[in-house]
């Protein structure tokens, strides 16, 4: 492991020390990374050149720290605005590039396709209306349906209404039968009743 040194620093290693920090502030880089570099070209420590730059250095050259600070942003901006023209020249590229992909599909289109295209589409269209009639047809099917069904319950209800009815009625001629009878007993006939074809109540006489 090589021995670190920890002797006076020379004017020429601060001078070393300020141009590598220097260009790192200018660069975009970190102090960090310059005391790291200067480190291992003087065998020093990092932590050793940053207390040097920090201690006795950076005070010598405060006007070079704010001239790399400035740099460092017009860097930025020509970085910033060079990233800008070529986002446009790349645009304007692309764009001539479908221009002239237009322009040959333009030359190679022929009546026969541009025919074909458009039946293409007709058929479709037509297809698309078919579908759709088709669609409401089944929902006139389903909105009578729902009145079938309803005017059924309906009829139902209305049916066992009848029938409780005509169990009534039954019920009655047979107790009016009952309290009723012939006088004459040689004459007697038993009266009984029937009910027609046709839902009727008919007397029947034995």
């Amino acid at each position: 492991m090589p021995l670190t040194r920890q002797d006076a620093w020379s004017q020429d290693e601060d001078l070393l020390l300020a141009e590598v920090v220097l260009r790192n502030i200018r660069e975009g880089g970190t102090q960090l990374k310059a005391f790291e570099e200067v480190g291992k070209q003087l065998s020093r420590t990092g932590a050793a050149c940053g207390f040097r730059w920090n201690s006795y250095v950076r005070k010598q050259y405060k006007s070079g720290i704010e001239l790399a600070k400035k740099q460092r942003k017009e860097a930025k901006k020509q970085a910033k605005s060079q990233e800008k023209t070529e986002a446009s020249q790349t645009q304007v590229n692309e764009a001539q590039s479908t221009a002239r992909e237009n322009q040959e599909l333009r030359s190679n289109l022929s009546i026969e396709a541009v025919k074909q295209y458009l039946d293409d589409l007709y058929e479709k269209a037509g297809a698309l209306t078919s579908q759709d009639k088709h669609k409401e047809k089944i929902r006139g099917l389903e909105k009578q349906i729902y009145y079938l069904s309803a005017e059924n319950e309906k009829l139902e209800t209305k049916l066992r209404s009848m029938e409780e009815d005509y169990r009534a009625l039954i019920d009655i001629m047979e107790r009016a039968k009952k309290r009723v009878g012939p006088k004459d007993e040689e004459k007697q006939h038993k009266i009984n009743f029937q009910v027609e074809g046709k839902g009727n109540l008919e007397k029947v006489e034995k």
